[in-house]
């Protein structure tokens, strides 16, 4: 079955950086949109970064620009989330998502179950 399995939270001092993976099982990952978001408490999901499938074109939130980088291993079905400069701001569940359409047939949408990262001194 489908699984994205979330690693790599925990808690970081402002400042400091933290590395994200989400590890990829049950299809086909090198043809998905590989996405993270983040939900802080009290607050909406939001979109965070974006890769395409081939890993050719990345997209980051205007709050993360220059300090997060979206990447991917196709070979090891594993997208990452490599997150410098943390601020107390970024504290919040992050959430893999794999995404994509085809015409004429239902989107496939699927989501970890998160990891949480706190910034704190």
């Amino acid at each position: 079955q489908v699984q994205l399995v979330e690693s790599g939270g925990g808690l970081v001092q402002p400042g400091g950086s933290l590395r994200l993976s989400c590890a990829a099982s049950g299809f086909t990952f090198s043809s998905y949109t590989m996405n993270w978001y983040r939900q802080a408490p009290g607050k909406e999901r939001e979109l965070v970064a974006a890769i395409t499938s081939a890993g050719d074109s990345t997209n980051v939130a205007d709050s993360v620009k220059g300090r997060f980088t979206i990447s991917r291993d196709n070979a090891q079905n594993t997208v990452y989330l490599q997150m410098n400069s943390l601020k107390p701001e970024d504290t919040a569940v992050y959430y893999c998502n794999a995404f994509r359409r085809r015409i004429g047939i239902r989107d496939s949408d699927y989501w970890g179950q998160g990891t949480h990262v706190t910034v704190s001194s």
